[in-house]
């Protein structure tokens, strides 16, 4: 007779850096427990909480989900609640006295006492190995840990740590397993994925890394999340430009353009540097989309740093933009040394400003793509429409590609079993996130 599984669910707060932690702690568990998808709402025996502590919103949502997941542990729907990550690793002293109805904290890389927590023994074998909770299609590849700089407003350093690179044979082989699995798209991530290598290499070892992983049997794109500006390693987009599997599109958080910003940022470039480094990747990477972050409100800015902020993202028409407002987070050096001295007010008209505009350029941009013939991957099927991605388009942050199911292009063909798949499609329709494109013979 089968013995029934313990049923184990995971809520995962904050970036996808904290997902694919989860994902390799589920690859530990997963022949012991049956593994319930978040979001269903069914009874379960332990419920896993992996958290963010970076700034002030992500913290109290954070907190929130806690509650309710002992909320729902004492309504008899949780046994177990285990809380980890970075608000755990950040106030480790205060959150068992704040919330003691969860019944145990760990910080943000103690996976193995996690792993025993859940009363499974940690195995090295499955090192580079995961349990996706992303769809099978695409996944997460974080190359590093933690962060050697020192951004005077972020308090990751402290949590995460030093930088650490993964190395280079055992990401490889990660790679290859999540292919095995029917990944065709990585997404490299870090704290700061220009910096990989340095550690292991003494050197700057993401080009060489694009390479490899580009020789993986499956994967059909990667996609570079979170670079950095400062000694940016041109040769990545050599590989970009000449690698047809590494798409043509880059996130680099640039947070200001003002010196004087910039400079209490302690972000190791200046104004001049960032217009000189844009211009080379769009004069390498014919095409390339950029995407960038934005903070607004930062000690230093008054109202010319902003309104130079304003005519650098009009000059530069980044492709994709999101911005924040600053967080003065306790331990950082900027709260230690600077006043925060921009109003809430006035930190939100500057925030609704940069993103009107913002708004503007994303739908001109759309808009030029109106007429084009691009592949895509599908993403999903819902309610008669094909949810697409084209290279220019990453998963959860970006607009996406509508495509109507046409019986006279797919015949009697499952829509569903081309999620994953890539087809050729004609771009019809934009707006500002969005664009509606039609499916060509396939």
């Amino acid at each position: 007779m089968a013995v029934l599984k313990k049923k184990l669910q995971t809520v995962t707060l904050g970036c996808s850096k904290n997902k694919v932690d989860t994902e390799h702690i589920l690859s530990q568990v997963e022949d012991q427990y049956e593994i319930i998808p978040e979001g269903e709402d069914i009874p379960v025996d332990v419920l896993l909480l992996n958290t963010c502590g970076f700034i002030g919103d992500a913290k109290e949502e954070s907190i929130q989900a806690i509650l309710e997941a002992v909320d729902r542990k004492s309504r008899g729907e949780v046994g177990k609640v285990v809380v980890f990550g970075c608000l755990s690793q950040r106030y480790a002293s205060q959150m068992p006295e704040l919330i003691p109805e969860v019944d145990a904290w760990y910080g943000a890389r103690e996976f193995d006492p996690v792993i025993r927590e859940l009363g499974c023994m940690p195995d090295s074998s499955k090192t580079s190995s995961r349990y996706l909770t992303t769809p099978s299609h695409y996944a997460y590849l974080k190359i590093s840990e933690g962060c050697d700089r020192r951004c005077s407003y972020c308090a990751i350093p402290f949590i995460r740590g030093a930088h650490k690179s993964v190395p280079m044979e055992v990401l490889v082989e990660e790679a290859e397993k999540l292919a095995a699995k029917g990944v065709r798209e990585l997404i490299i991530i870090a704290q700061d994925t220009t910096y990989y290598g340095l550690d292991l290499y003494r050197r700057r070892a993401l080009a060489e890394l694009l390479q490899k992983l580009s020789e993986v049997e499956g994967i059909e794109w990667i996609r570079i999340h979170y670079s950095y500006p400062a000694a940016f390693p041109e040769d990545v987009l050599d590989q970009m430009a000449n690698n047809p599997k590494v798409c043509r599109y880059m996130d680099i958080p640039l947070q200001h353009i003002a010196d004087k910003v910039l400079d209490n940022m302690h972000r190791n470039v200046d104004g001049a540097w960032t217009r000189e480094l844009i211009r080379k990747m769009r004069e390498k990477v014919p095409g390339v989309v950029l995407r960038t972050t934005m903070i607004v409100g930062h000690p230093g800015e008054g109202k010319r740093a902003f309104a130079e902020l304003m005519d650098f993202v009009r000059e530069a028409r980044f492709e994709r933009l999101g911005a924040f407002k600053y967080s003065e987070e306790e331990g950082t050096y900027g709260a230690e040394n600077f006043k925060d001295s921009v109003s809430s007010k006035v930190k939100q008209e500057r925030l609704d400003e940069l993103m009107t505009l913002q708004s503007e350029i994303s739908l001109a941009f759309n808009q030029s793509r109106v007429g084009s013939e691009i592949d895509v991957i599908v993403d999903d099927f819902v309610d008669g429409v094909f949810v697409c991605r084209s290279e220019f388009e990453s998963p959860e942050v970006d607009g996406e590609i509508l495509v109507k199911y046409d019986t006279s292009v797919f015949g009697d063909m499952d829509p569903y079993l081309l999620i994953g798949e890539f087809i050729k499609v004609k771009v019809i329709g934009a707006d500002e996130y969005d664009l509606i494109a039609e499916p060509l013979d396939i």
